[in-house]
């Protein structure tokens, strides 16, 4: 039971967090994954070598910290963390692991500081907050394994077909071996795949957002193939390369707290690169639905060869007359109507986009997101109505 004297104690050190940084998670994660080497099946480890998940982590634990006392706060936080979980088929005996971990990495790297009174503190947290993660993802797992087409754990899908949708991105239709439905889902949530690459001493779980609308009989989702040096080239060189037409991938049920909420009106949509494939889920589901509201459909990235989906984004529009498309690609061999040359400038189409009222949807590379958001903002758009979508850890934009 979490008391004041706990709260007291737990914000005390938020100073001694701050000054510790993400050295703090750096430590936990190698220590964690040297006694518990099996935990390496579960987590990103291009992530850890990257730094991105030991300051997510870092991140989450100075927020929960700081917010101890006061936890409606960190609500929404919560919900994004917990969808993420359940990608990975997170079970509750996982949080008992982690919480030792913490606890021993504050008592290694604080000796002096960590007292008797600042471990109980910290145990009695932990304990509250794995229980509220708990609680959270376990209604949802039930709810997915209660919906028609839904399940618990991983089940196995067939690949039915690959498709490549432009120079380095390629879709993936999945059924599901047992032949029986799939789960429907919102636009603009992500499929946890889960494989072992040959030749790979651990199993790879990646999240792929979901890149058409539901039809309760299989998923799509499509992949970037990232640069074969490149550590987080693992999970996508091995679906490119390797994953072909009947054969077998691992999915939990679709997850993910970027969604659309249709509130009658104006919705504007805009990704970079590879942030783009949430956007088809959208964009299908507002033609197959007959949605009404004007739409604005923003996409940039490096030249023609790379744009994915231009074609059918194309043939939406014959379905959808108040969808406009305006492309920027950096390097354009020439420009044509809603066609730029150089990075996504909205100042320049600020006339036709909904400043006041619209919902803006955005996805695609955090420096991406960063530059589009501070230009909605310039542009008076309030914050609220800028969502976004980030793929790998959570970090604000």
């Amino acid at each position: 039971m979490l008391s004041q004297k706990h709260i007291d104690t737990v914000k005390a050190t938020i100073p001694l967090l701050a000054s510790a940084g993400p050295a703090i998670t750096e430590h936990f994660y190698k220590r964690m994954f040297k006694h518990n080497p099996e935990l390496n099946d579960v987590f990103n480890m291009t992530n850890q070598k990257t730094g991105r998940q030991p300051a997510a982590l870092f991140n989450a634990i100075a927020a929960y910290a700081t917010h101890i006392d006061n936890l409606e706060v960190l609500t929404s936080a919560v919900m994004r963390i917990a969808h993420k979980h359940t990608s990975f088929n997170i079970q509750p005996d996982q949080y008992d692991i982690v919480g030792h971990h913490l606890i021993e990495t504050l008592r290694e790297l604080a000796p002096e500081a960590f007292t008797q009174d600042v471990e109980e503190a910290w145990v009695a947290a932990y304990g509250q907050l794995a229980e509220i993660f708990i609680k959270v993802e376990g209604d949802l797992y039930e709810k997915n394994a209660a919906e028609t087409g839904g399940w618990k754990d991983f089940r196995q899908f067939r690949v039915a077909s690959k498709t490549p949708e432009s120079e380095l991105v390629t879709s993936f239709v999945l059924e599901p071996v047992d032949g029986k439905a799939v789960i429907d889902y919102t636009p603009g949530q992500y499929l946890g795949i889960k494989v072992h690459p040959k030749g790979n001493q651990y199993e790879e779980i990646r999240q792929y957002s979901l890149s058409t609308t539901a039809n309760g009989k299989s998923y799509r989702i499509s992949v970037k193939r990232e640069g074969s040096d490149d550590m987080a080239g693992v999970m996508s060189n091995y679906l490119h390369d390797h994953i072909n037409v009947g054969d077998i991938v691992e999915a939990m049920p679709p997850a993910g707290d970027f969604i659309f909420e249709d509130k009658a009106k104006p919705v504007v949509l805009i990704s970079g690169g590879v942030g783009l494939t949430p956007m088809q889920a959208m964009l299908d589901t507002f033609a197959k639905q007959g949605y009404r509201q004007p739409i604005s459909y923003l996409h940039a990235c490096a030249h023609e060869g790379q744009h994915s989906f231009k074609a059918h984004v194309s043939s939406v529009k014959a379905q959808l007359p108040q969808l406009s498309v305006h492309t920027w690609y950096e390097r354009a061999k020439e420009t044509e109507e809603g066609v730029y040359e150089g990075n996504m400038q909205l100042a320049d189409i600020q006339d036709e986009l909904p400043l006041s009222e619209g919902d803006f949807y955005l996805c695609g590379p955090v420096g991406f997101m960063m530059f589009v958001k501070q230009q909605l903002l310039t542009l008076g758009v309030e914050a609220d109505r800028i969502h976004y979508e980030l793929f790998g850890p959570h970090q604000d934009v």
